[in-house]
């Protein structure tokens, strides 16, 4: 069986992703983010047929849920995983982060990073303010390759507790591995460069800006008011520094209920998602070529797809998503064991259907 070989070297690589995504604190530390104590909130349920053969398998769909105006019209899980599991979100936690941020007055965006962290006022974050970190236009020289075999990335993922350690190496720490980033790419408030070390530094500013842990924050101001009625998690480095940049695990109907959440009461930060982050800097960045030919732009560790009707999501890798149409009142979670880590052929195959959903439930 998978889960009796998964380990720290596979556990995101098929088979064995497929048990150790909805598994991950049976491999890394980690730590609870609370929910509320009998305030769930409720998911009536409208089943309607959609337009879905064959997405599922070929995406590798582990689960997959569709809310139109308050009700579940679909639903769809496989790999063993069910509706009370925690799956991980990879990078959909930044989009978590940047929901979580927003609810944080003492974290100022026009102030610099280093106001927070001061550990890292001698590092390639020297100037850079909250809101490039955000918006991830920092210039930093990181290559975010996740199929490279050496180098940074792989001191980064060590640093986080995700690969295992070599013979003979010492453990560090993301707050360590942040430090050791001094070479600069460029001016901050540039193209958009997808770094994810700058959305655990964004994590570890929240800890000082506030004086309270991580989880305890994601539970209190995102968790418990958006209704989860499951206890989330979130992967932590050796000294518990939270992976916010992409560990945190929930379930995809608590998922669901976060977007419900936001379409209800988080006007104010849907509304700035839609109408900031710059598309000219979203063009010439290192991720427009995943989403080719459409109108983007990056804002909060959210992106935002341009239209009448505008979408907005989060995406992890291996197949994570978090859609928001709030004109459509519309909520589409999708939570994956893909191979790759980033797959051209299924980002496109993903926002297609999506697309097909919002057209057949608007009409």
């Amino acid at each position: 069986m998978a889960e009796s070989r998964a380990t720290l070297s596979n556990w995101r690589t098929p088979p064995f992703s497929g048990w150790a995504f909805h598994h991950v604190r049976e491999l890394i530390p980690t730590a609870d983010i609370a929910a509320g104590h009998g305030g769930a909130r409720a998911l009536d349920t409208a089943p309607r047929a959609l337009d879905l053969e064959g997405f599922h398998g070929r995406s590798a769909s582990d689960g997959f849920i569709v809310v139109h105006r308050g009700a579940v019209v679909h639903a769809h899980y496989a790999q063993g995983m069910g509706e009370h599991d925690p799956h991980i979100l990879m990078s959909v936690s930044k989009a978590m982060l940047g929901l979580l941020a927003s609810r944080v007055p003492e974290l100022e965006p026009e102030r610099q990073i280093a106001e927070y962290v001061p550990e890292v006022a001698a590092t390639a974050w020297r100037g850079a303010r909250v809101r490039d970190v955000l918006d991830m236009r920092v210039g930093i020289a990181f290559d975010e390759n996740y199929l490279a075999s050496a180098g940074p990335i792989i001191e980064y993922r060590k640093a986080t507790g995700w690969n295992p350690l070599a013979p003979g190496e010492t453990a560090s720490d993301l707050l360590t591995f942040c430090r050791q980033l001094r070479a600069g790419e460029g001016p901050h408030g540039g193209p958009v460069h997808y770094v994810s070390p700058n959305s655990d530094l964004l994590g570890i500013a929240i800890e000082r800006a506030t004086g309270r842990r991580y989880a305890e924050l994601m539970s209190e101001r995102v968790w418990r008011p958006a209704g989860a009625r499951t206890s989330a998690y979130i992967t932590l480095d050796r000294l518990g520094a939270a992976r916010a940049a992409g560990g945190l695990c929930a379930t995809l109907c608590d998922l669901a209920r976060v977007g419900l959440w936001m379409l209800a009461t988080r006007q104010a930060f849907c509304e700035d998602l839609e109408r900031n982050g710059d598309a000219q800097a979203w063009a010439a960045g290192d991720m427009a070529a995943y989403f080719p030919r459409r109108p983007m732009r990056y804002r909060s560790y959210w992106y935002v797809l341009d239209g009448a009707a505008p979408l907005l999501f989060g995406y992890g890798i291996h197949g994570q998503w978090l859609f928001l149409d709030r004109r459509n009142e519309l909520v589409i979670a999708k939570l994956s064991s893909q191979a790759l880590p980033m797959d051209p052929a299924l980002i496109a195959l993903t926002l297609e259907t999506v697309e097909r959903i919002r057209a057949e439930l608007a009409a």
